[in-house]
């Protein structure tokens, strides 16, 4: 795991660097804000620590330029344990967490696996529109609603949204859904399954948004 930590005051650095080189994460400090939103340009991160104040710049700028660079990265903020405005202001802008100075290790540490335990448990969603499918507990949604599907239907939508943006043809369904599993399916038999599929997925059935269909060619999942 990748940790960018922004932060001017050297000791903290050394202890911070030292504290979390020790669980086995890797360190990129920076110490103003130039140098931290450089860093976001060259390379991908899994979690960023910010101090709110530094010596040239600040957290702040550093944190929305962060939520455009990598929006899912989770942020935690290094504050004044009295400083509540900073405090507040982070999480407005999107910072999953503030750690007050001083810090203690062990809370540190459990406090940046949480956030990245959290970020983790997002990855696995996938969405489309307002629809939304949740690997981990295999649950569907459509606008916070719950979405019953069968084990076939499941299989086919997470199919769709796994490679979303891309063609998928009757061939490529065939091979993923029901090959591996020695069955033979007609083409009428897709339409069927495909058709009840929109059934409940799409807002509208018969212009659909979702699983679209490329006329000739097979289907595609549109945002």
């Amino acid at each position: 795991m990748r940790v960018l930590l922004v932060e001017d005051d050297s000791a903290i650095i050394r202890a911070l660097t030292d504290i979390l080189e020790g669980e086995g994460f890797t360190v990129a400090c920076e110490s103003t804000q130039s140098g931290a939103l450089a860093q976001l340009e060259a390379a991908r991160f899994d979690i960023a620590l910010l101090d709110v104040t530094l010596a040239e710049g600040n957290g702040f700028a550093v944190c929305a330029a962060a939520r455009k660079a990598a929006p899912e990265m989770p942020i935690i903020f290094l504050t004044a344990s009295d400083d509540e405005y900073s405090t507040v202001a982070g999480l407005d802008m999107g910072a999953v967490d503030y750690i007050p100075k001083p810090f203690r290790a062990r809370e540190l540490v459990s406090r940046i696996r949480a956030a990245l335990r959290q970020a983790n448990a997002a990855d696995s969603a996938l969405t489309a529109g307002d629809l939304r499918l949740d690997a981990a507990s295999a649950q569907v949604t459509k606008a916070g609603r719950e979405v019953f599907l069968s084990a076939l239907e499941y299989r086919l939508l997470l199919y769709f949204m796994q490679n979303k943006n891309r063609l998928i043809t009757r061939d490529n369904l065939k091979d993923a859904i029901w090959d591996s599993a020695g069955e033979y399916v007609s083409d009428n038999a897709i339409n069927v399954y495909i058709k009840r599929l929109r059934e409940k997925v799409e807002t509208d059935p018969s212009d659909p948004q979702i699983i679209l269909t490329v006329r000739g060619m097979g289907y595609k999942v549109g945002t």
